[in-house]
């Protein structure tokens, strides 16, 4: 069941739990929302506070849908004694269920009483951790919210888990007590309204976020990149479609194991500039793939370390005037009228993924994109075939000291005469 949550400080969080949670443990989840310290949160429900912990929320009446106050007792004793509504009580005589009348308060275990004894029992790293493991569905809240928690609840180390946690705490508490300084700071202190503006910044934020969430939820799930069946030179190759690719390209394992490798012209080598540079190997000027029963002829690029096999670039999608029509999810061939669906998610290879985990968990989800956006050849750098001169002579002058590019572009210059590209590469060297 789903259980509003709100704050006398206007802070309002949803938490999905179980009918049959204890009380005392539905406080430790509020603790980790709020940052307020279980042993210091009073529950009210409909006007009455909640006080047998070992009770479940259904005993105590809280149904589906309801909203339940949380109200930090430490500052409504300071700041609010005279509340009618919410009487101040005294907790010293009641006992905690599982815990003898007699025993003492020093009775604690080992690890609570360690250089962080605001923890208590109720914060203990080993009971939350077990409270995650009894509710999967607070655990999916946790990696959706907390992430950096999640993950150190993944490592299966309640060591990781306590450090991580107890850090949260200490942020939690550090922001609060900065929040608290700024509300009570003189109101033309530049500092101060430099802190509230971020603090607004931070939650409308939070407040868009929240909105996409109910509202667009499909916007956080994963996108299926578009793939399609098709062969090359008689053998199976899972072809991604990307419209913003210049060029068609081939990486050049893939080309080794279709047995096109001995037609790559490495005059045409260079370095694909876009998202991230790769060098060209060089360019395969023909080829012709099967696409369902349609044979069409295209050219690619071959990239020395690609991770995806082929990809059908603009190039080849306005030739053949492919259309990409994702209501059908369909590429269909302009000139033959053929179709081909997109491949679901479980067909595509795995270096199809959009994102991956980042390695830090201060870090959001890196993309992971196996193509450029634009593939375009380095021409500054590149021997084209309508070039009079070749690769050896411009060897030659780059072991004078010069630079690839500043050779190829003096010969184009002078078309091709090597001398006069000379003269004029150490004329542009002198120095006055």
């Amino acid at each position: 069941m789903k259980v509003t949550v709100t704050t006398l400080s206007d802070e309002i969080f949803v938490l999905d739990v179980s009918e049959d949670l204890e009380l005392e443990n539905f406080k430790a989840f509020c603790e980790i929302e709020s940052g307020v310290s279980a042993r210091d949160i009073l529950i009210v429900h409909e006007g009455k506070p909640l006080l047998d912990g070992g009770l479940s929320m259904k005993a105590h009446g809280v149904r589906d849908g309801d909203v339940v106050i949380l109200q930090h007792i430490q500052s409504q004793q300071a700041e609010a004694p005279s509340n009618p509504a919410i009487p101040n009580l005294d907790f010293s005589t009641i006992q905690v269920p599982g815990v003898d009348a007699g025993a003492s308060t020093s009775a604690e275990p080992d690890h609570l009483s360690g250089p962080n004894p605001s923890i208590s029992r109720a914060d203990d790293p080993a009971r939350l951790r077990d409270l995650f493991l009894q509710n999967p569905d607070q655990l999916a809240l946790l990696k959706q919210n907390n992430p950096r928690l999640a993950d150190a609840f993944a490592t299966g180390s309640l060591e990781e888990f306590s450090k991580v946690l107890r850090e949260q705490i200490g942020e939690r508490e550090q922001r609060e007590m900065q929040r608290m300084r700024m509300m009570s700071a003189h109101p033309f202190d530049i500092e101060a309204q430099r802190l509230i503006a971020e603090e607004i910044k931070k939650k409308n934020i939070e407040a868009n976020m929240e909105a996409a969430m109910e509202f667009n939820p499909e916007t956080f799930g994963s996108v299926v990149m578009l793939y399609i069946n098709c062969k090359v030179n008689g053998y199976p190759v899972k072809a991604f479609i990307d419209s913003g690719a210049q060029t068609t390209i081939m990486s050049a394992r893939c080309a080794e194991r279709v047995n096109i490798m001995r037609l790559v012209d490495s005059r045409w080598a260079g370095i694909a500039k876009g998202v991230g540079v790769q060098r060209i190997i060089g360019r395969i000027h023909m080829v012709q793939i099967q696409i369902e029963n349609d044979h069409l002829t295209t050219s690619f690029s071959v990239l020395e370390d690609q991770s995806m096999d082929m990809l059908l670039g603009l190039d080849m999608l306005m030739r053949h005037q492919c259309c990409i029509d994702l209501k059908n999810n369909i590429l269909q061939i302009g000139t033959t009228g053929t179709e081909t669906r997109f491949l679901s998610e479980a067909e595509i290879p795995d270096c199809a993924r959009l994102t991956e985990p980042s390695s830090s968990s201060n870090e959001p989800p890196s993309k992971k994109i196996g193509t450029s956006s634009s593939l375009e050849m380095d021409h500054a750098l590149t021997i084209l075939p309508g070039d009079k001169f070749t690769d050896s002579e411009v060897k030659e002058l780059v072991s004078f000291g010069f630079t690839r590019e500043q050779v190829i572009k003096e010969l184009r210059q002078f078309n091709g005469d090597k001398k006069s590209a000379t003269a004029a590469l150490f004329a542009k060297s002198l120095k006055f």
